[in-house]
């Protein structure tokens, strides 16, 4: 009869080789990291802000009708063709008409009133030197009666009558030289009611007050125009498309560093692989608001002599806030990556390297780390602008060709397959590996039987 210890000894030392066993597998598996490296180059680089705008015209009018009516007919181009949307016009030249039957006959009845007030003018005239005639009468009459006074020759009621004779004179002189004044006032308004009747005679007549280009030409014949409070929009005008601009706008965190006749590049989809050059021209201060975010307008002036740029393309900006020349050029992955404590050199590890580990706060400077073996060693830099992909950097013991880790990358074992790589495969245990007893079976193969149930093959 067998001892129980000395059974229970068995199970625990083919459980002890079992575990050193699976831990000498996994130890042969495992391989020392390999570096990802990017060698330091020299270049030129050109920091931007990016953003996105609009083309516009340099100045557009908006040519609108002060009166209401039908239109009743387009004007013609320099070419004799009825003006439409791309026409070349003057100043001056004839736009639209509008049905002016109603403007000509107020025109005819300003004319009309005026006639009558010029009439009544002549009339008033007249009435005063009437009775200026009558008051030198009166004043006559008055002047002897005051020689005779009340006596035997003049009677008392004779004496009042020249009196009264005398003042009523002057009071109708005055109220005629009144009348005269009030025809002249008469004449004035009449000749105000004709000039705005004219006015709006005129007004029928639509006609450009620029030379440019219509962009857009917003009635038809038969369309009624209607003015109310604010005049209705006809034409879009361009003055000059030969400079056009870019209205773009830019962040708030961005618009500090933007200013007049600062170089601009920028490209629109009707032209790809084309860039177009231009300067910032204004930094417009009414910013707007959209979802919280607050934006800044940005006129950009460029040159547009060939007139292939269109107006209200979409145009994608790159403002130039900087520019170095032949200067050393590091990926931006190079001073992001951080490696772990126990990758890095012995006795290398700086300061910054462990607050950076610990998550902190930025280190004053930055640092590159460069291969050593399978470790790695720091390398302090100063960075300087920075494109978004490259970064400007100087240092003691940098110069060009240096290599500089970028990341890490642990190669595959041998036995390792497409499915171990993959992070959705489920785990591999070290007796599954290619060439063992529990050797994965290949798609050809069908999947690998499930292993039978403790005693299932044990005879009775």
């Amino acid at each position: 009869m067998r001892r129980p210890g000395l059974a229970i000894i068995i199970v625990t030392g083919i459980l002890i080789a079992a575990g050193a066993g699976l831990w000498l597998s996994l130890a042969r598996g495992a391989k020392p990291p390999s570096f990802k490296v990017v060698r330091v180059k020299r270049g030129n680089l050109v920091a931007t802000i990016g953003a996105t705008g609009t083309l516009e015209p340099d100045a557009a009018v908006d040519v609108g009708a002060q009166v209401q009516g039908v239109i009743v007919a387009f004007g013609k181009d320099r070419h004799g063709k009825e003006i439409n949307w791309g026409s070349k016009v003057e100043a001056g030249m004839v736009l639209a008409r509008i049905d002016d039957s109603l403007y000509r006959a107020a025109v005819g009845t300003a004319k009309a009133q005026l006639a009558q007030a010029e009439a009544t003018l002549t009339a008033n005239q007249a009435n005063v030197l009437q009775q200026k005639a009558n008051l030198l009468l009166a004043s006559q009459n008055w002047r002897r009666a005051q020689q005779l006074g009340p006596s035997d020759a003049l009677a008392q009621s004779a004496y009042d009558q020249y009196q009264s004779a005398f003042e009523v004179a002057k009071a109708n002189l005055a109220s005629a030289e009144a009348a005269v004044e009030q025809a002249k006032a008469a004449i004035l308004a009449a000749r105000a009611n004709l000039a705005t009747a004219q006015l709006n005679l005129d007004y029928c007549t639509i006609k450009s007050p620029v030379k440019g280009v219509v962009i857009d030409r917003r009635v038809n014949i038969g369309q009624t125009v209607v003015s109310s409070l604010s005049a209705p929009s006809l034409f879009l005008i361009a003055d000059d498309l030969k400079q056009i601009q870019v209205w773009v706008s830019v962040n708030e965190a961005d618009v500090g560093r933007i200013h007049p006749d600062q170089p601009v590049t920028f490209t629109v989809d009707a032209y790809p692989g084309q860039v177009f050059k231009g300067k910032v021209g204004q930094v417009r201060l009414n910013a707007t608001m959209t979802q919280n975010v607050v934006t800044y307008t940005i006129e950009v002036d460029t040159d547009n002599s060939d007139g292939r740029l269109l107006p209200y393309l979409t145009a994608n900006a790159l403002f130039q806030i900087g520019r170095r020349e032949d200067v050393l050029l590091v990926p931006n992955e190079a001073l992001r990556w951080t490696p772990k404590p126990e990758m890095v050199v012995r006795g290398a590890r700086t300061p910054g390297h462990d607050h950076a580990a610990r998550g902190g706060a930025e280190a004053p400077q930055a640092i590159l780390w460069l291969a050593q073996g399978h470790q790695v060693r720091p390398l302090k830099v100063e960075p300087g602008l920075t494109d978004g992909t490259w970064t400007e950097v100087a240092g003691a013991g940098l110069r060009e060709g240096v290599p500089v880790v970028t990341g890490e990358s642990v190669l595959p074992s041998d036995s390792d397959s497409a499915a171990e790589r993959n992070p959705f495969a489920p785990p591999r245990f070290p007796w599954q590996q290619r060439g063992g007893k529990g050797q994965e079976p290949s798609p050809a193969q069908g999947p690998e039987p499930e292993p039978a149930a403790p005693g299932a093959n044990r005879k009775p």
